[in-house]
């Protein structure tokens, strides 16, 4: 399973990342590198929770993720 993680900077200068291929898997960090890691752990807990519940194969543990290059040359 491959993820996209998109990033954006809030007005209070937060980070906010979301995985486009999971909705509603939205986190936020003071740091850009803090809501990438909150986004990436809270995609694997919902594949594991789909997972459990049978909505996905366990094959789909296998996550990578990407960053646009575009969104890591923003700082």
């Amino acid at each position: 399973m491959n993820l996209t993680i998109e990033l954006d900077r809030e007005e209070d200068g937060r980070w906010i990342a979301e995985t486009l291929e999971l909705p509603g898997v939205m986190c936020y960090g003071q740091t850009r590198d803090e809501a990438i890691s909150n986004a990436e752990r809270l995609a694997i807990e919902v594949i594991a929770d789909r997972i459990a519940h049978g909505e996905l194969p366990s094959s789909s543990l296998g996550v990578s993720f990407t960053i646009p290059d575009e969104q890591l040359a923003s700082q």
